[in-house]
């Protein structure tokens, strides 16, 4: 489910690849077209549950040529495998533990969640409710990948 154009580049002439892990197709839209209109990046993979995340992660199946995202932005509250379950094989199995990963919280307890399983996402990002936050959300993903590109080349 790639949905942007293949041609576009970051102001850092990178492709970006982002695994958005989304049920709720309403906010799938909303993810996809304000990233699109940021010109962040230039793919947006969008899968609905834990078990495809996975799949895709992993390359098999329908994802078999998928390619590696960069960036995952995981809802926890999944369908079927949690977004816990997920962030946790991500962190267990080189090299998907190299995968920077924000976790999308509806409130501000869905980061003690997390921690509470021993586990922990590169950033936490409060989902935005409204379709005008979503501006908002973009530019602080925005900021999140720039500060890890940047940092990545000072090294």
């Amino acid at each position: 489910m790639a949905s942007a154009d293949e041609a576009d580049e970051t102001d850092l002439g990178e492709r970006i690849d982002i695994l958005l892990v989304e049920p709720n197709p309403g906010d799938t839209r909303l993810f996809e077209e304000n990233f699109r209109d940021a010109k962040l990046m230039n793919a947006v993979h969008a899968v609905t549950d834990g078990e495809e995340a996975l799949d895709f992660l992993h390359q098999r199946g329908e994802y078999a040529d998928a390619p590696r995202p960069d960036l995952v932005l995981l809802e926890l509250q999944l369908p079927g495998t949690s977004g816990t379950a997920v962030l946790s094989e991500l962190q267990n199995e080189p090299p998907l533990d190299e995968i920077r990963v924000i976790v999308l919280t509806s409130s501000e307890m869905g980061e003690e969640i997390v921690r509470s399983h021993d586990i922990e996402a590169d950033e936490y990002i409060r989902k935005p409710v409204q379709a005008e936050e979503f501006i908002a959300f973009v530019q602080e993903v925005e900021d999140f990948w720039f500060a890890i590109v940047k940092n990545e080349s000072d090294d």
